[in-house]
């Protein structure tokens, strides 16, 4: 049965720690049920989190701070590392290994995969390019930099069709286009300010942290509309990345600078 959020009840779960104290939890992804991949900013590496021992299985250190991730495959995480690189992960058998790496033309702000393919965000022009797992660009959205589309388009989320959505905490917005970078739709509304972490729990159900106002939204695409489905009341604070485990249903927060993983369970 599918999840319908604007249904449901968010029940806090117990907070997880990451070892080693205050920290930059750059990105969140869910690797299986019970597996977090977690980018560390702060100690230059990427940790494989047992989300029911509530302990760190794996890490591999990098030689930068990573920061925006996400999953290829079960098998494969693809991480911004600096500014103009993306280093390949192999997650298997519990265990993290470094493997290839990308070289860009631009300072990545977000990373996400859709058709087999790498979706790259830039703080400036082109914005947006889709590019083949051995680095060639396939497709670019604004090449000419004549758009004011964006800003600071920080994170995005790829759904089960292929559409991107990319939160720019810049201008406030969540735009969203194809796989091939065309501009379908963009969102706005006083219920988003400072929108960092973005996923996609359904085609139609898009959750956002907005960071300023201390809550986690819902996005509905199809109505165009957005609710507040977790705030500061329920544990929110600053929350800069997120993810959603559909096998579990629930939701991940790290919030802004701080070891903690927040977790609510959908009922």
């Amino acid at each position: 049965m599918s999840t319908d959020l604007t249904q449901a009840r968010l029940k806090r779960q117990p907070d997880m720690q990451l070892p080693g104290g205050k920290c930059l939890i750059a990105d969140l992804a869910v690797v299986s049920p019970d597996m977090l991949l977690v980018s560390n900013h702060s100690r230059h590496c990427v940790q494989l989190l047992d989300c029911l021992k509530g302990e760190v299985v794996s890490e591999v250190q990098l030689q930068d701070g990573p920061y925006r991730m996400c999953l290829t495959d079960r098998d494969t995480a693809a991480v911004r590392m600096g500014d103009k690189k993306i280093q390949m992960i192999n997650v298997k058998n519990k265990t993290l290994t470094k493997d290839r790496q990308l070289t860009v033309s631009g300072t990545i702000c977000g990373l996400t995969s859709s058709r087999n393919s790498l979706v790259v965000s830039y703080y400036n022009q082109p914005w947006l390019e889709v590019i083949s797992m051995d680095g060639n660009i396939l497709h670019q959205f604004d090449k000419s930099g004549t758009s004011e589309q964006f800003n600071s388009p920080d994170c995005m989320c790829t759904t089960p069709s292929g559409s991107v959505f990319i939160s720019d905490y810049g201008t406030n917005t969540i735009t969203k286009v194809d796989a091939q970078l065309n501009l379908l739709q963009m969102f706005t509304s006083p219920l988003l300010q400072g929108p960092h972490g973005i996923t996609a729990v359904t085609e139609d159900q898009i959750l956002v942290g907005s960071r300023d106002n201390n809550s986690i939204v819902l996005l509905q695409p199809s109505t165009n509309t957005m609710t507040t489905l977790l705030g500061k009341d329920d544990g929110i604070e600053y929350p800069y990345c997120l993810t959603y485990c559909l096998d579990q249903k629930k939701v991940y927060v790290a919030p802004y600078s701080t070891d903690t993983i927040k977790a609510y369970q959908v009922t």
